[in-house]
């Protein structure tokens, strides 16, 4: 009888688990879909139809619609799946609830390797000086994403390199991505002192998270990565799942606990790399998400990861319909989901309390 009970409330709790994976899976079409009716063009319902069924007499629509529109919401899905699915890995490995890309210095490397293109090689003062004419004729948008990747991916290796000198222990890492990621902040801050005017600006308003760079080419580049990295996750979901009860316990269950790590960390900042590289600085994505999700379904990775995918994507959606809804041009993505970031940690700090913890 005993036994009986236990088997339907596991039954019944994998039913609700499967529900929630069903209602984020259709809260992010419908999200898609009204996404490309909202925008500064202020084109209404029937001609954003007309447009997306290529039927619309205005040339313009049909480019606003397949030209940005479509792009932008593909970059906010693909984007925001990858930035969730990683920070819910990097928790896990590190076990370590506020690990995140900024943790790791992804982040900060990539926003000084575009630094570095942009106002050193593109519209700063080695070239252009602050001739707009140049800077405009010079400047490379796939070119500075090249840069910002690059010096993600070193900084990444560069950390996991110093981890392996000492004993490759969460703590460790943690520490080594602090540090490097204040050297690649500091190095921002001197190269934005002796930039130009225009390569100043450049260089700022790169930095913020703006899906309206996306194209198809980027989308494409970006889902690769996304969907090889998402993959991995799910077929090594109970590997993860015996590194939460402890390294020791997971070796005794045959998993290469720091192998694992090495390589779980790698793709994960190597998704992030990309989409910060293509579309900038995009916070708190990879810590939101998967506390919600761990809060929703626990810590089982067979559920925690298609629900960070998903909800990574349904924020990010949720966000690029807020900036483009407010004020007459979008305001950029990075901005909402680092004002949704304050209100989350205060209320993980009272919940904290709450707990006793």
């Amino acid at each position: 009888m005993r036994n009986g009970t236990i088997t339907n409330k596991y039954k019944a709790e994998k039913r609700k688990k499967v529900v929630v994976l069903i209602i984020l899976a259709a809260a992010v079409l419908v999200l898609a879909f009204v996404c490309l009716f909202v925008g500064s063009s202020r084109m209404s319902v029937s001609d954003c139809i007309s447009a997306l069924l290529r039927t619309s007499s205005s040339a313009a629509d049909v480019r606003i619609i397949w030209n940005i529109r479509i792009p932008r919401v593909l970059a906010a899905v693909i984007a925001g799946a990858g930035l969730s699915v990683s920070g819910l890995i990097m928790q896990s490995v590190l076990n370590n609830p506020m690990a995140s890309p900024s943790t790791l210095g992804v982040s900060n490397a990539a926003v000084f390797g575009a630094n570095l293109s942009i106002i050193a090689f593109a519209g700063g003062f080695l070239t252009t000086g602050n001739n707009l004419t140049n800077y405009s004729t010079g400047a490379n948008p796939y070119a500075v994403s090249f840069v910002a990747f690059v010096f993600s991916l070193l900084s990444i290796l560069l950390i996991l390199a110093l981890c392996k000198l000492r004993s490759f222990s969460s703590g460790v890492v943690v520490l080594a991505g602090i540090a490097t990621g204040s050297v690649w902040t500091a190095g921002t801050a001197l190269l934005q002192f002796y930039a130009t005017d225009v390569g100043l600006s450049a260089a700022v308003i790169w930095s913020f998270g703006d899906l309206g760079r996306a194209t198809y080419l980027t989308d494409l580049i970006m889902f690769a990565a996304v969907a090889v990295g998402s993959t991995f996750f799910a077929l090594m979901a109970w590997r993860y799942n015996a590194i939460l009860s402890g390294d020791a316990q997971a070796k005794t269950m045959d998993v290469k606990v720091d192998v694992l790590r090495f390589v779980s960390l790698l793709a994960a900042s190597m998704i992030t790399a990309l989409c910060v590289s293509y579309l900038g600085m995009i916070g708190f994505v990879g810590i939101i998400c998967p506390h919600i999700v761990k809060k929703l379904l626990g810590h089982n990775h067979r559920y925690t990861v298609p629900a960070s995918i998903l909800s990574g994507s349904l924020l990010l959606l949720l966000a690029d319909t807020l900036s483009r809804s407010i004020g007459s041009a979008a305001i950029p993505v990075g901005a909402i989901t680092t004002l949704l970031g304050a209100p989350f940690f205060i209320a993980v700090i009272f919940g904290k309390k709450e707990n006793g913890s």
